[in-house]
């Protein structure tokens, strides 16, 4: 088997997985008892914190953990929201192929009376930071940005975009799920004031995360209750999936250089091999992307047809979100850059991993080129296309 969608989910690290079973046999107390068996797994819980803050450059005290990325991103953006609400500012600055939990997000708060601009990501999968400060307004409060596209790829020009916001005095939001482990990422550096992760897309287990705050900001809760995290997030924390998040992002961190080397030279083989194949185009900007991310659309062919086969071939891949996998509508993020539903449909994101060998990226291009061959031979809409009753648009 060759699992090529680590953008939907990744194998847990053997060392995050010892963490993990080790504080679930030996140190299961309560971190908010009082007694000697509950601060040992404080103790667990603080050193967790400390790690996490050292791998983005914050201060411990600005750590907040979460159930993954999409409530990071919820509080992120309610707490921005409602400070510029109460401050009379309720206009919010996001980009067109955000993730859902932003984007829904957003929408919510539309209905609550709130206006919301969503930048264009242009043929390239880029914001422009110029675009972005034309769209900015006395009374804008928010500018929600993603670190990295979750299906394209593309990395955007994060630090631009925080010195712009910094500028004008406005909250910096980024959505650094894909990002955090793969690339480096600086909160200080890249001028961030908000930043959401989740542990399972960097070799940690599903269900943790961590919502980076910065210092003077002060989070509206999306659940009360206790007064864990500072009093920031209620309930009792889950200190072996925590401890494993933060275990998998420091080995992540330590291997960025040498595993983003490898895999941007697997990223690039493939992007080169398949482009050979007839009337197909990379989306998204070829260079400014995630080291392990390929991401192509495929002219005469359904992307789900080409998901079952390369299945059938021992490759595990995915045609977008694995939040939208269940959609029979085109990709959001593809319509977003320019691409055309009936193109959109005939999507492959490719998401390789640190184990992928050259063997197995040479097999890939083969078997995406003879798959998308013989899809188009039985297509009528290929046939069509060929025949020149419709035009290519590839």
């Amino acid at each position: 088997m060759i699992y090529a969608d680590n953008a939907a989910t990744t194998k847990m690290s053997s060392a995050a997985l010892s963490v993990m079973t080790e504080l679930m046999k030996d140190t299961w107390g309560n971190p908010s008892s009082l007694y000697g068996f509950g601060q040992k797994a404080k103790e667990a819980l603080e050193g967790a914190r400390e790690t996490v803050a050292a791998a983005i450059g914050a201060d411990v005290r600005e750590i907040i953990f979460t159930s993954g990325g999409s409530e990071a991103d919820n509080q992120a953006i309610r707490t921005a929201a409602y400070t510029g609400a109460s401050n009379g500012k309720k206009h919010i600055i996001s980009s067109a192929f955000e993730h859902h939990a932003v984007l829904h997000t957003l929408k919510r708060l539309e209905e609550e009376g709130f206006e919301v601009t969503l930048l264009d990501v242009h043929k390239d999968g880029l914001v422009r930071p110029e675009e972005l400060e034309a769209a900015i307004r006395d009374d804008t409060c928010l500018v929600t940005i993603m670190y990295a596209n979750n299906e394209i790829g593309t990395i955007q020009p994060i630090k631009e975009i925080g010195e712009i916001c910094r500028k004008h005095k406005i909250i910096f939001h980024t959505d650094a799920v894909q990002a955090i482990g793969h690339i480096p990422v600086n909160v200080i550096n890249d001028n961030i004031d908000m930043l959401s992760a989740s542990a399972h897309k960097f070799h940690g287990p599903k269900g943790v995360g961590f919502l980076y705050a910065k210092k003077g900001i002060k989070l509206r809760n999306l659940i009360e209750g206790g007064a864990q995290e500072r009093g920031r997030r209620a309930g009792t924390e889950n200190v072996p999936g925590i401890c494993a998040m933060a275990k998998a992002l420091e080995e992540a961190v330590s291997k960025i250089d040498g595993y983003g080397k490898k895999l941007s030279a697997g990223r690039d083989r493939l992007i080169s091999g398949l482009k050979e194949v007839p009337h197909s185009a990379v989306n998204g900007d070829e260079k400014r992307r995630l080291p392990g991310n390929v991401n192509f659309c495929f002219e005469g062919i359904e992307g789900e047809s080409l998901l079952l086969l390369l299945d059938d071939k021992g490759i595990q891949a995915s045609s977008g979100s694995a939040c939208t996998s269940g959609s029979l509508d085109p990709s959001h993020v593809l319509l977003a850059i320019g691409r055309v539903h009936d193109v959109a449909h005939g999507s492959l994101r490719l998401s390789i991993g640190e184990d992928i060998s050259d063997e197995d990226i040479e097999y890939i291009i083969k078997s995406v080129r003879e798959t998308v061959e013989y899809l188009r031979s039985f297509s009528p809409i290929w046939r069509d296309l060929e025949a020149g009753v419709k035009e290519h648009i590839l």
